[in-house]
């Protein structure tokens, strides 16, 4: 593997506290320095003159599919999906079939990304067999073949005596539990948003409170249990508020937002597109002005893409008969970027640091710095570049997203994991 030297581009390394003009060093498919004119000996040079040179970003909650849905998504093509968005690490999500409940079924997951080029993918395991939230998985079995997390993948754990005895276990194996927050009961049946939209409409709701209850049973057994609490998906102003009160009584919980949930509220739903059809539902303009204060001030640390890959025919039904899911891999950054970013709501900075730096730290995951000695895994960005997503150009086998035809600023230009150019814009790679 030879030198590289990506020079003159603005390097920002939230883990690091650098935001500055300058170079980055790679050796061997590590960091060797992050400087200014840095003047190695045969190198190969990449020329970063007015992009951004950032850590590779990192997706903590993704579903890939396999095994049993490759009709949808496969690991490589998820992988790969992923890089071209600037992910150069994946959380899996267990709810395959079968269930990723198993020292075998994890390995499968490992084995499967070792093979696949793009983003590294890391899996989460079942918190119960099966999730069928009646028995706990063997977590040291799943940690040992390669589990960096547990979860239901998008299930509630409904007991809450299971969920104790989760949050406990865990900490002998240092992982943390990945919460789906919801009262099941009070969400059965919705299909979107509880509220005047769903009324006029006539399709059943989620109400808010679902997800509240969910959020504050969960952060409630966090603080009995001193337990690792990661909350997914959060979606509401009231979920915001639990969050910041247990973190001040000392709770040991992060959480995550999706870009639609960022972007999108439930008026958008009035024609019964079911792109729009997402879980948990996308919310009201309070509830998103709610969210993106908490991922300025840092009460939400991570930022998701909640990638759920839909084939055409399942997304062609009615509205209430619509699976819920959009992929996310190649548009999160740039959708962020246009209506975060470049709007002044958040700092460059702070959106990579809620997709890289802050998942990474969350999930243990290696990654989220350009910290010498760590492994090059990194992207370039440019800001500047003008664009209209087009759902047929993704790389994923699915087309399904509340953003097609959308025109953003704002575009990954080359992923590096380990040092190796796994995407580029122009094709190219090592």
């Amino acid at each position: 593997m030879t030198r590289l030297l990506i020079r003159g581009g603005r390097v920002i390394d939230p883990a690091e506290g650098i935001d500055r003009q300058g170079d980055v060093l790679v050796d061997e498919g590590r960091i060797v320095a992050v400087g200014s004119q840095l003047a190695p000996e045969s190198a190969e040079i990449l020329d970063a003159r007015g992009l951004v040179v950032c850590p590779g970003f990192v997706d903590p909650h993704a579903h890939l599919c396999e095994p049993g849905g490759e009709h949808r998504e496969t690991i490589a093509t998820g992988a790969m999906a992923a890089a071209a968005g600037g992910y150069t690490a994946v959380c899996a999500m267990p709810d395959t079939d079968p269930v990723v409940d198993d020292p075998a079924s994890v390995g499968f997951v490992v084995a499967a990304g070792r093979r696949a080029t793009g983003a590294r993918v890391f899996p989460a395991a079942a918190v119960s067999v099966g999730r069928k939230g009646e028995h706990l998985t063997e977590f040291g079995e799943v940690v040992d073949a390669g589990a960096v997390a547990v979860a239901d993948g998008g299930r509630v754990v409904r007991s809450s005596k299971l969920m104790r005895l989760a949050l406990e276990y865990a900490q002998a194996f240092a992982i943390p539990i990945l919460a789906h927050p919801e009262d099941a009961g009070l969400a059965s049946g919705g299909v979107m948003h509880e509220g005047i939209v769903s009324t006029r409409l006539g399709l059943r709701g989620k109400p808010a409170a679902a997800e509240e209850i969910g959020a504050a049973r969960d952060l409630a057994l966090a603080e009995m249990t001193g337990g690792r609490l990661h909350l997914q998906r959060v979606s509401t102003a009231a979920t915001v508020e639990l969050i910041r009160r247990a973190r001040r009584k000392g709770v040991e919980v992060t959480a995550e937002v999706t870009a639609h949930h960022l972007v999108l509220g439930h008026e958008v739903v009035a024609d019964y597109g079911t792109e729009y059809k997402v879980d948990p539902p996308l919310r009201t303009t309070a509830d998103i002005e709610a969210l993106r204060s908490a991922l300025a001030d840092g009460t939400i640390d991570c930022i998701a893409t909640d990638h759920t890959p839909c084939h055409y025919d399942e997304k062609e039904q009615a509205f209430d008969d619509a699976p819920f899911g959009a992929v996310g891999f190649e548009t999160t950054f740039a959708v962020l970027h246009t209506h975060l970013v470049a709007t002044g709501i958040l700092e460059l900075a702070t959106l990579i640091e809620r997709m890289s730096t802050g998942p990474a730290r969350a999930l243990a995951l290696p990654g989220g710095t350009l910290k010498p000695g760590e492994s090059a895994d990194l992207v370039l960005l440019d800001p500047a570049a003008r664009w209209k997503i087009d759902p047929t150009a993704f790389l994923s086998k699915c087309r399904n997203t509340p953003f097609a035809g959308e025109a953003v600023t704002g575009r990954v230009v080359r992923t590096l994991v380990g040092g190796r150019t796994v995407w580029s814009a122009t094709g190219e790679g090592s």
